[in-house]
């Protein structure tokens, strides 16, 4: 058994540095790896990131950004009244129950009424917003329209 400090290193771990221009001997003279004359076996020669060669680089190519977006949107979660057919006739229907039917994903979006399809059962809805034939709609059918 040997001891630790004559162990030989691993095969293949231990190379030679590469010593570039010291002669044709060394495998790596005359042009230093860098092939004949050019841009590219110049000092400091070669081209930027992302030069395509003078055509017009995809960068350029590409539509610019334009239009603004409006950080004071809100977004609401959509109801159509349509879907409030679930309800029994005389129920209020608020977004909480409006969650538990599945007809709302989440309670942090408000929610609007919208007035597409039709309703035949008197309903207290309460939304934080209605569609003008929503409303007319539900208000029709002898239900509430009431805005939270």
């Amino acid at each position: 058994m040997t001891s630790q400090n004559k162990l030989p290193p691993a095969p293949g771990s231990k190379t030679k540095r590469k010593r570039i221009g010291h002669g044709l001997g060394s495998g790596h003279g005359r042009y230093s790896g860098k092939g004949c004359k050019g841009q590219k076996a110049r000092s400091g020669g070669g081209v930027r990131p992302f030069f395509e060669g003078g055509q017009l680089p995809l960068v350029k190519r590409l539509p610019h950004k334009r239009g603004f977006t409006n950080i004071f949107k809100v977004e609401y979660a959509l109801v159509n009244i349509e879907s409030l057919k679930v309800f029994e006739p005389g129920t209020s229907v608020s977004p909480e129950e409006l969650r538990g039917a599945r007809l709302v994903k989440s309670l942090r979006k408000p929610v609007k009424i919208l007035g597409s399809g039709e309703i035949d059962r008197p309903l207290v809805v309460r939304a934080t917003r209605f569609s003008k034939v929503a409303k007319e709609k539900i208000e029709a059918a002898g239900g509430q329209a009431e805005t939270i």
